[in-house]
């Protein structure tokens, strides 16, 4: 592992870093399907798709039941109406997250909140969880050209807060937030708790690996 340069600000992925929202994915994309008189699917499924952004969950849910990929736009609309209405119950803060945040806060910076997840998706569950007050900028997959692992949305984010990409670290949970933050120039700091497209954590590149946010707090 690399060593990490003074922190300029952080930037926080969401689904398997600060919230474990399987069961929320879960419950939606199984309501979706029984509609749709698909046959459903299983949380280990759920937990190797996640963290490329809604569209791409979808269309791969559909290919994995062999339904008619022409049945997305119908399945899209489902998804985001009970998505909607379920986001956050059937999900939990990970341990650890609140205090980690808390470190965070403390020190002064900049902090943004960047998923794939649709932005008012996000700012709806971090509203929720109690969590919305720690960051300055909440940025989900719809508010750019390009989701994560693309470097565009660190780099705007990064903008956003007045940071530059050198100092800012993206503290997430898979490899799509580890290709984004190299490709930006960021420092990684990645969880070992999180989901990541069911590959080991420790073999993707990063700076640093935790088991809970709270370690951010202390010297590496």
């Amino acid at each position: 592992m690399n060593p990490l340069p003074p922190p300029q600000a952080f930037l926080i992925d969401l689904d398997g870093t600060l919230v474990d929202t399987l069961g929320d994915f879960h419950f939606v994309l199984n309501q979706v399907l029984t509609e749709l008189g698909q046959r459903t699917v299983d949380r280990s499924f759920i937990e190797r798709t996640v963290g490329q952004g809604s569209e791409h969950l979808i269309r791969s849910t559909l290919a994995e039941v062999g339904a008619d990929a022409a049945l997305y736009v119908e399945a899209w609309a489902r998804y985001q109406q009970h998505y909607e209405a379920a986001n956050g119950e059937h999900s939990d803060v990970f341990p650890g997250v609140l205090a980690g945040l808390q470190a965070l806060r403390s020190k002064g910076l900049p902090m943004a909140c960047l998923t794939n997840k649709p932005a008012r998706f996000a700012r709806e569950l971090l509203r929720r969880k109690g969590l919305e007050g720690f960051f300055d900028q909440v940025f989900g997959g719809d508010d750019f050209e390009r989701k994560k692992p693309d470097p565009l949305p660190l780099i705007k984010t990064c903008e956003a807060l007045g940071a530059p990409t050198s100092g800012s670290w993206m503290i997430g949970d898979s490899s799509n937030d580890a290709k984004a933050a190299r490709a930006a120039g960021c420092p990684v700091v990645l969880v070992r708790y999180g989901y990541n497209h069911g590959e080991p954590i420790e073999q993707v590149d990063a700076d640093r690996f935790i088991d809970s946010l709270e370690e951010l707090a202390a010297p590496a």
